[in-house]
Parts: C-alpha cells; sequence; structure tokens
C-alpha cells in the first residue's frame, strides 16, 4: 500500500510537521498528506537549557499522533530529523530515547549547515529549474539558515542561533510590542549576521528567496494589507509600525497573520529586518518547499542508492590523502568478520554501512601526526561539516575510529558510558570485527582472509577466532598482537578463543 509513499517528520522549534509524499516514475514527489502541530519547544527551555517536563509531554503527545498516520510506514520510507532546539538542549538525549519510543521511528539531530543544506534542495524543488545564483533564508523557531547556491547545488550554508521563537520569548518577554524590545531585538540579529556576513557579500546572487513559517507569514501580511506582492523591506517596517500600534501581541490584529504565528511573529520580523539591512535584500519571494521536502528528496536517495554520504566519504578520502587500498583492505575484513558474528537477518544495513565508512576513514588523523592518530582522526570527524549525515551518525563514525586501537580497558569503559550500561553484544561484535580487521591488515599486503580465517562457534559471550596454523606461525607480530586483544576482551568476559588450523 505505502510502496512509493516516503514520509519525513521535522522536529522543529515552533512546530513539528509530518509530510506523506508519493514517488512519481519522472522521480518527482507529490505532498499528499501534511499535519503540522505547533510545539514551540524553543520556549520549553529553563533557565539551565532543559526542555522542561511540560514542554516533553506536549511533544511526545503530538509525536504519539503522528505514530498513528506512521503505522503502516517502514522505517526505510521514514526520516525524523531533530534541529535547533534538540541541537542545545542540555537532556535532548535523554529526551530523544522517550520521543523515539513514541513516534516508532529513529530521531536524528541534524548539525546547522546540514539543515541548511536540506532546507535548500526542498526550496529548489517547488521553484523552476534555474543556473541563476540564489539566496536562501529560513527563520525557525531557534536558528535562522542562510544558503546560497546555484541550480540544486548548495554552495555556501550558514546557520545562525537565532529564531522567531527564541527572540520573541528574549526581546518580547513582557508581551509589549513597542519601538524599544525591536530595536534591541533587531540589533541582536545584526549583531550575529555581521559574525558570517563576509561570506555571502563575496558572492553575488541574483535572487533572495524566503522559506518555511515565518516568510510565508510576512509575505501573506505585505500581499493582504496591501503593501506589496512580496516581501520588501519598505514593507517589513510597515508591518512593524503596524504591530506597534497594536501595543501589545495578545492584541494583534491585522490581516494576513494566522493566530498560532501572532506570539512570535515580533522576533520573526526583526530577524527579517535586520537581515535585509545587513546583507543589503530590497525584495524576497517565497518558495513553498523547504526542509521537511529537502529530507524527503534526501531520503529518496538513499533509497535509489544515490546516497550523499557515500559522495561526502569519498571527498574526505581525497582531501586527506588516504590510502585506498587500505581502507578497502580493511573495511572488506571487518564485513567478513562481522556477517559470521552477526547473522544477514540481524545486521542493521545503516549500521553496517557506519562501520565500512569508520574503516575506510580510520587513517584521516595521520594528517595531523601518526601519534594518536586515532583521537585526531576522532576530532576531525566529530566537528568536520559531513553533508548528508546526522550528528548521532558522524558522532557514531568519529568513535568508531577513536576505538579502533589503544587499550580495551579504556575503550570499553567508554562503551559501557556510552550505553550507560553493558554494550549491546551487536556493538562490541563490530567493534572487535574492526579491531581486528586493523591489526590483520597492518603489513598492508593482499591477502586473502576468507582462505586464512574465520569464526565458529559464536554465542552472546563470545567465539573462536580459527585461523590457517602455518600463515600465524609465520607472522609472530601479528600472534603477539592478537593475544594481547583477546586478553583485554577476555577480562571483560567476552571469552574469545585463538583456534589454530
Amino acid at each position: 500500500m505505502t510502496e512509493n509513499f516516503l514520509a519525513t517528520v521535522d522536529l522543529g522549534s515552533n512546530s513539528f510537521r509530518l509530510l506523506i509524499g508519493k514517488i512519481n516514475e519522472d522521480g518527482t514527489i507529490v505532498p499528499i498528506d501534511q499535519i503540522k502541530e505547533t510545539v514551540r519547544l524553543a520556549s520549553g527551555l529553563d533557565a539551565n537549557n532543559n526542555l522542561t517536563k511540560d514542554s516533553q509531554m506536549l511533544a511526545l503527545e503530538v509525536l504519539s499522533r503522528f505514530h498513528e498516520r506512521l503505522s503502516n510506514f517502514r522505517k526505510s520510507q521514514v526520516r525524523v530529523v531533530g534541529t535547533s532546539t534538540l541541537r542545545v538542549a542540555n537532556n535532548s538525549a535523554q529526551f530523544i530515547v522517550i520521543a523515539n519510543k513514541a513516534l516508532g521511528f529513529p530521531i536524528e539531530v541534524i548539525s546547522g549547515k546540514e539543515e541548511a543544506r536540506l532546507i535548500y534542495i526542498g526550496a529548489m524543488h517547488s521553484l523552476a529549474y534555474t543556473e541563476e545564483k540564489r539566496l536562501v533564508i529560513d527563520i525557525g523557531g531557534g536558528s535562522t539558515e542562510f544558503i546560497i547556491g546555484t541550480g540544486y547545488e548548495p554552495q555556501i550554508m550558514e546557520s545562525v542561533t537565532m529564531g522567531c521563537v527564541s527572540y520573541s520569548v528574549r526581546y518580547f518577554s513582557d508581551g509589549q510590542l513597542n519601538e524599544a524590545n525591536f530595536n534591541n531585538a533587531i540589533l541582536a540579529a545584526r549583531s550575529k549576521i555581521q559574525a558570517m556576513e563576509h561570506l555571502f557579500a563575496k558572492h553575488d546572487w541574483q535572487l533572495a528567496i524566503g522559506t518555511s513559517g515565518t516568510a510565508r507569514t510576512l509575505y501573506d501580511m505585505c500581499l493582504e494589507n496591501g503593501l506589496a506582492s512580496e516581501i520588501t523591506y519598505e514593507g517589513m517596517l510597515q508591518l512593524k509600525k503596524m504591530l506597534i500600534r497594536n501595543k501589545s501581541i495578545k492584541n494583534i490584529s491585522i490581516s494576513g497573520i494566522k493566530d498560532d504565528r501572532k506570539p512570535v511573529i515580533a522576533g520573526g520580523l526583526s530577524i527579517m529586518l535586520a537581515i535585509f539591512e545587513e546583507l543589503g535584500i530590497q525584495t524576497m519571494t517565497i518558495a513553498d518547499g523547504s526542509l521537511r521536502e529537502g529530507v524527503m528528496y534526501d531520503l529518496m536517495g538513499r533509497k535509489s542508492n544515490a546516497d550523499l554520504r557515500e559522495v561526502t566519504v569519498s571527498e574526505l578520502k581525497k582531501r586527506y590523502k588516504l590510502d585506498k587500498a587500505q581502507g578497502d583492505r580493511v573495511s572488506s575484513l571487518a564485513l567478513y568478520l562481522q556477517r559470521q558474528l552477526v547473522p544477514a537477518e540481524k545486521s542493521k544495513k545503516e549500521r553496517l554501512k557506519l562501520l565500512l565508512w569508520g574503516c575506510e576513514l580510520y587513517e584521516v588523523g595521520l594528517s595531523i601526526s601518526h601519534n594518536d592518530y586515532h583521537k585526531h582522526g576522532a576530532y576531525i570527524l566529530q566537528n568536520a561539516d559531513l553533508a548528508g549525515f546526522s550528528k548521532p551518525e558522524q558522532t557514531m563514525i568519529a568513535e568508531l575510529v577513536k576505538a579502533h586501537r589503544g587499550s580495551v580497558s579504556k575503550v570499553y569503559d567508554k562503551l559501557c558510558k556510552m550505553y550507560q550500561n553493558k554494550p549491546k553484544i551487536r556493538v562490541v561484535w563490530a567493534l572487535i570485527a574492526f579491531r581486528l580487521s586493523v591489526i590483520f591488515n597492518r603489513s598492508r599486503k593482499n591477502l586473502d582472509f576468507g582462505q586464512l580465517i574465520r569464526i565458529e562457534n559464536v554465542s552472546k559471550n563470545g567465539f573462536d577466532l580459527c585461523i590457517d596454523n602455518n600463515w600465524i606461525a609465520n607472522n609472530p607480530l601479528t600472534l603477539f598482537s592478537l593475544n594481547e586483544e583477546l586478553a583485554g576482551w577476555n577480562q571483560f568476559g567476552y571469552n574469545i578463543k585463538l583456534v589454530n588450523k
């Protein structure tokens, strides 16, 4: 029934949105159902930057309703992304655990630049294709994304921590719409924009485009009040005067604004005015597509094997001049071992991808120094802008690279902390497969390990590592390293035996 359908969920700082689309034969996606619920997650942050219990309960209620609509979808057909507020909340990880259960699908918290990339893709797919350079701006509840691109390719992407909800809470907390509050909000936004303005000043763009709720509301207000047929600077100045005449947020009575937008329009208008002033914009048009549409097209690409993450990994290998042959050797043997440890029907395709990417990139830290290169590599992978990767995926690859060598005790201790208990056996087996592959491939020679190594008698507590007797006898350094490795895991209850055959 849902074979040709995809679904995306955007857990924004102002609202949660569910989009369901049908894939046409020509590769386009037609929206067939949309659900939007106002949550204002950003205003649910307390003084310690934690999501309050009330804000969590409201969010979970919405996710439970989304779960019902998605009940006949497979996990491969759905992608759920969290944005600004889930990036900054100190208790985000704990909330996501219970939110995953309420929704029934895994939530990915994406970086600001990844959000910007997906917004651009969504916006461009809702407009006629052109080669002209476009500036796309998306004012969300907790962050604002700026993107310059040509066609479907984003070239410059920035995310700034200012949004319609957070600025309305911070600068209009008294509920008053007056010149002083607007000036404070506009100056604060201009200060934020000035820090990244130089990136956009160097690139000429022909058209400014606004996406999402704030831009759409400002467009509707300009149009319905006879101020302009697009978003214009002069039109917004008139809107500011109209809001000030209303005196307070609760008294807003202006054509073109829906009730759920009234509490956050002052913050959104202030940010947009600051953007126009700093970037010299006079007029802005509107695109219907935004983050959730971009996520959907990106998900369609993954299903058709056009996975941007593969491109990102390939670019990293080129940028850091990695030894591709060595990465292939390590990933090939790790996959061979992992498939013997975890049956194919229990091996999640996405988890195997992360393991393989970790293997392919494990030497990236050598670009800094051979000493502690695994730590340098983890730092690079954790902090780089990796297009297509969610933050949890990025963290997982970084942790894999960091854990591929070094003391088993330290590695296992970190695993226990990450999983807040004894780690799942599939995680341990994947890491052991990775570490063993690095040991066996230290010589950087092409060997047929399928003839030399196999795994037998796998249980939840251990396995037998069977190695060709003649080969291991001629490789004493490998034997020494294997004995040390297995002894390290044995002390934590994993009974791994080395068997010569």
